[in-house]
């Protein structure tokens, strides 16, 4: 990895990525979706994996260029143009404080074989503590245990208030593509 931007020093990932992107496959290819300044990103590459970076602005990650186990890809996943990654599987997706619902069965098949989810975001209840307050951009009671786990096999589900890295309302879930 190249010389990390002083920017980017304290941007720890979130304990929910570290306590378990050690199940995703190694050497893994994984997924960071929606990456923003590329905190997971930094910490996978830092893993060993190699990451596909996506996100409608990568401008954050260009102390990260020439990397050779990152792929850095810009595209606005909202825009009505095609999933771009189709036709690709990971050994591991993250998705961390993003939200768009169409994209569900995309995450799904993008996993490979025994590939690993990793998914945490923002939850009814959280416009009490900030952003998002949109209830477009929040994720109801179960929700994304009553998505994921018609096909992938759940191994932990969280959701409610949590005070890091800022008080907010959370849902978060971890589960894995089943192998064959």
């Amino acid at each position: 990895m190249s010389k990390e931007n002083p920017s980017h020093q304290n941007m720890r990932p979130l304990d929910w990525v570290v306590q378990h992107a050690g199940q995703i496959a190694a050497p893994g290819h994984v997924l960071d979706v929606a990456c923003g300044r590329g905190r997971h990103t930094r910490y996978l590459l830092s893993l060993g994996y190699r990451v596909t970076a996506l996100d409608r602005d990568t401008g954050a990650l260009s102390d990260l260029a020439g990397c050779p186990n990152l792929r850095i890809m810009e595209n606005d996943l909202e825009d009505g143009s095609p999933w771009p990654v189709a036709g690709e599987v990971f050994e591991g997706i993250v998705v961390i404080n993003y939200l768009y619902r169409p994209l569900y069965d995309d995450l799904v098949n993008a996993l490979a074989a025994g590939g690993l989810l990793i998914y945490q975001t923002f939850s009814d209840g959280n416009a009490a503590y900030g952003r998002p307050r949109n209830p477009n951009f929040l994720l109801r009671e179960n929700e994304l245990l009553d998505v994921f786990s018609q096909r992938l096999t759940v191994l932990d589900f969280d959701q409610g208030y949590t005070d890091y890295p800022s008080p907010a309302v959370i849902q978060k879930i971890c589960c894995r593509r089943q192998e064959g």
